[in-house]
């Protein structure tokens, strides 16, 4: 399958250590099978960081994700284990992420995940309304973030 990395900047070495922390899926590198996604991303982060919209292509062969070479952790839809995967690695401030798989699917959460952070911690909601408020605005997108080296060993630049 093909995937794609929308970003500010051509590179040809993935380097886990320039990643941030965090994110939906915890410290890694993330990626859509969605081009139009990618480009989208590729300009926000121009406009946020300068630099050039750049789409990197990578080809990934699925049956890794399934033959047991790799450990997986697959979100089909916005769930409630979701929401509180999406909120345990949003607090995670550490480079060390709080899981031990190798490759992570699922839904891209909303923009204003951060807000609703403070909202659950402050309780000022629960996890039912968590769950409904990270809903992405522009409906359902996925992604998929690679954790380790041995992951990103798997992925080749096209």
């Amino acid at each position: 399958m093909k995937l794609y990395h929308g970003t500010n900047q051509y590179f040809t070495q993935i380097e886990l250590p320039k990643s941030q922390v965090g994110k939906d899926f915890g410290c890694g590198f993330y990626l859509s099978d969605s081009e139009e996604q990618a480009r989208e991303l590729a300009g926000f982060k121009t406009k946020l960081l300068g630099g050039t919209p750049t789409i990197l292509t990578y080809e990934f062969d699925e049956k890794a994700l399934h033959d047991g070479s790799l450990s997986y952790q697959s979100f089909d839809a916005y769930t409630r284990e979701w929401a509180q995967f999406i909120f345990a690695n949003r607090n995670n401030r550490t480079r060390t992420n709080i899981h031990t798989f190798d490759v992570v699917y699922g839904p891209i959460a909303n923009d204003k995940v951060g807000v609703q952070i403070r909202n659950v911690l402050e309780n000022n909601i629960d996890m039912d309304t968590f769950l409904e408020r990270l809903h992405y605005m522009k409906g359902i997108t996925f992604q998929y973030f690679f954790a380790t080296p041995k992951a990103i060993q798997l992925l080749h630049q096209l």
